[in-house]
């Protein structure tokens, strides 16, 4: 249990840390200036914005603009921050004045964690002091006054900003050999965050304020893996011994393949005996490898499946909100069990199996792309929106006077049996892949526990996912339209 004495240290590390920052010009200039210039140069914006607007009888788009602006003005101060967290420890590094800091009595925990305070507070500081600033020029000038819950959201969201931001470039900080390498590993960081602030001047503008809050939320929870993955795989002596980074392609394939492979090697022999051979190997390989990967992803099966579940549900709710016309449904030709459009759709369909597999094999791509960019969290969204949108039609069809288990029967059961559990075991992996940067790796660099969790991903996608999705796509072309007929048929009789 972490209790204040084993905090003390570390806040010991950011007073020092503060203080020296505070002697730097080269820090001190960029935060006062950015506080300072970036509020005034706001307030006359949001002022001739609303001189604007109001000769063209548009004032609400200059009230949209004046709570972006105060966004944006908490915003500036905090990259300052990347720069004083890249250099945390990189930067003392290449100075070679980190040596009797990692040489102190501090365990690794405590010294990362003193470090990320101490590159947060300046940044920080400079941004509450801007914001203020902007508030009171706003007020002279405008009368604009912020609501209470407002200005909370933006101070919650100008502090959880600046501490994904640091955590991330705490992390590379560790990780890197040179400010430089830092640098340009910096841009992983800034634009997924421009991205965010784009999307939150889109809520903004459409006064949409009570999303922010889950905005506010999944960035704690981002920040809080960050931090994880920092003193997971912080190591002072591994820091002390960093040499160059180097590309070594051969190193990581063969990491990479002795992980999928294990100890099984198929055969290559060729007749009988050597196909035998091969089947038994592919056998091994399918008993030892997959079977332990999938056993490495009890938890996050458990968790898959709740978030499919719960997907259902929110599409479902979403039906009360969104309501859909029963007349724009067209329920009128299955409500009378009308088969036109039907008949031929099987034909039509044929050669579509792998058009099917190759639109999942699309979205899993998507979805551990975005997952090992994000621990994981956007595969799961990704994954679980199909069946939103499911709850969703299925709802509709509800409100309409349509059974949605006659939907689900005809529509999704006859693939889903096999679809549904190839989405929770593809997620699952996936999630484990993402979530491998903030498990602490014993004995083994970063890059050597990612890429064995990247072959554990692979033994699961080529064994058991990719197979499943395929005879889904099979039963999807060629049996659920042979159902939807059948079930049809009977009910026009």
């Amino acid at each position: 249990m972490i209790t204040f004495e084993k905090l003390n240290p570390a806040f010991i590390i950011t007073r020092r840390e503060v203080r020296d920052q505070m002697r730097d010009w080269r820090i001190v200039i960029p935060v006062i200036a950015l506080a300072l210039v970036s509020p005034l140069l706001m307030n006359f914006t949001a002022k001739q914005v609303m001189n604007f607007v109001q000769t063209y009888g548009a004032r609400l788009v200059g009230d949209r603009l004046i709570p972006f602006l105060l966004m944006a003005v908490g915003f500036f101060p905090i990259s300052v921050s990347l720069v004083i967290a890249l250099e945390s420890f990189v930067g003392e590094q290449e100075r070679r004045s980190i040596e009797p800091l990692l040489s102190s009595p501090l365990t690794n925990w405590q010294l990362y964690l003193g470090k990320l305070l101490a590159s947060l507070a300046p940044p920080l500081i400079g941004s509450y002091l801007a914001i203020f600033i902007y508030l009171v020029g706003v007020y002279r000038q405008l009368h604009w006054i912020a609501d209470p819950a407002f200005l909370l959201q933006i101070l919650l969201l100008t502090t959880v900003q600046a501490l994904v931001m640091v955590s991330g470039a705490v992390v590379i900080s560790t990780q890197t050999t040179s400010v430089r390498a830092a640098n340009l590993l910096a841009s992983f960081i800034i634009i997924p965050m421009m991205l965010l602030i784009q999307g939150e001047s889109i809520i903004m503008f459409w006064a949409r304020y009570s999303v922010l809050w889950w905005i506010i939320f999944a960035q704690v929870l981002i920040a809080g893996l960050l931090i994880r993955t920092g003193i997971a795989h912080f190591n002072r002596e591994e820091l002390l011994g960093q040499e160059l980074d180097m590309l070594n392609f051969k190193w990581g394939w063969s990491v990479f393949k002795q992980a999928f492979t294990g100890p099984v090697s198929i055969g290559r022999a060729s007749g009988d005996t050597g196909f035998l051979r091969c089947l038994n190997s592919l056998g091994h390989w399918y008993q030892r490898e997959v079977g332990q990967a999938i056993r490495k992803l009890t938890l996050p099966l458990i968790f898959m499946a709740l978030a499919l579940a719960a997907g259902l549900g929110i599409g479902a709710n979403l039906a009360n909100a969104f309501i859909i016309p029963p007349e724009l449904l067209k329920l009128d030709n299955l409500k009378n069990g009308s088969i036109e459009g039907f008949e031929v759709l099987p034909l039509y369909l044929a050669g579509g199996v792998l058009l099917v597999w190759l639109h999942n094999l699309r979205a899993l791509i998507l979805a551990t792309t975005l997952g090992i960019f994000s621990f994981g969290v956007l595969s799961v969204i990704i994954l679980a929106l199909p069946l939103a949108i499911l709850g969703f039609f299925m709802a509709s069809l509800a409100r309409a006077g349509l059974a949605p288990v006659l939907f689900m029967t005809a529509f999704i059961l006859p693939h889903g049996i096999l679809e549904i559990p190839a989405i929770i075991i593809a997620g699952a992996a996936i999630l484990r892949l993402g979530a491998t940067l903030a498990t602490p790796a014993y004995h083994q660099t970063i890059g050597e526990a990612w890429l064995r969790a990247l072959a554990d991903w692979a033994k699961v996608m080529v064994g058991v996912a990719l197979p499943l999705f395929f005879g889904a796509a099979s039963l999807e072309v060629f049996v659920t339209p042979a159902v939807v007929i059948r079930l049809l048929s009977t009910l026009n009789s």
